[in-house]
């Protein structure tokens, strides 16, 4: 079992209440509301530049050349990629730039920015890589599960791009990476003893993954 396998395992719990949260179903069958995927649109986008400051942490914290290039590329496609495509998205939601720019964060986006930042300044740089794993490798796990359910990738689901964006193969290969990453720092630094701080961290992570999503969910709820 690899690394990042037995995290899962021993978080399966915590990992179910994120991956398989309501918030994800609705996305699924299109009846998340309107106003629950607007709010989760803006905070992600400020959830985004404070990924790419973890990103540039990690260029730093990389004890290797390789490392360090893993972690640039990282910084690049978030910079230079993924953010001009969330700003795309939400302009198809009636959400320009200066709405993303000028929104107060919430207190969930910061809570788990807050914490992958702090694991990284406090660890190594796999503590940092365990606290991005939710989000990084999790959010394709739960776009693949999505896309295999009926209708959630048909143009009659308003959230059937969000869906192939995260399914598709580009993203799907930079998961794949990161989880291949992990395992080998895993490889090489983990042991007995530090793996059970790490599988608290990573359930830590995950839970506050997966505030993220009742974030998003309970501003649909109160609007509808």
């Amino acid at each position: 079992m690899s690394f990042f396998e037995r995290l899962k395992t021993e978080a399966s719990a915590e990992w179910r209440a994120y991956t398989e949260h309501p918030f994800t179903e609705g996305l699924a069958d299109g009846s998340l509301t309107e106003a629950a995927f607007r709010h989760y649109l803006v905070q992600d986008y400020l959830f985004l530049i404070e990924f790419a400051r973890a990103y540039a942490l990690a260029v730093y914290k990389s004890p290797g050349l390789a490392d360090m290039r893993e972690a640039a590329a990282g910084l690049s496609a978030i910079l230079d990629v993924e953010m001009n495509l969330h700003v795309k998205l939400c302009a198809g939601w009636g959400l320009s730039p200066d709405d993303l720019e000028r929104a107060p964060p919430a207190v969930e986006m910061l809570a788990y920015t807050r914490y992958v930042l702090d694991a990284g300044m406090r660890g190594d740089l796999l503590a940092l890589k365990v606290a991005l794993a939710p989000c990084v490798i999790g959010y394709a796990e739960i776009a693949t599960r999505l896309a295999s359910k009926p209708n959630a990738t048909a143009a009659t689901n308003p959230y059937h791009v969000w869906i192939a964006e995260y399914a598709g193969a580009p993203y799907q290969e930079v998961a794949a990476k990161a989880r291949a990453h992990l395992d080998d720092l895993a490889g090489r630094y983990v042991t007995p003893t530090r793996e059970a701080e790490l599988i608290a961290m990573f359930k830590e992570a995950t839970r506050l993954e997966a505030d993220f999503w009742e974030m998003g969910w309970r501003a649909g709820q109160r609007v509808g």
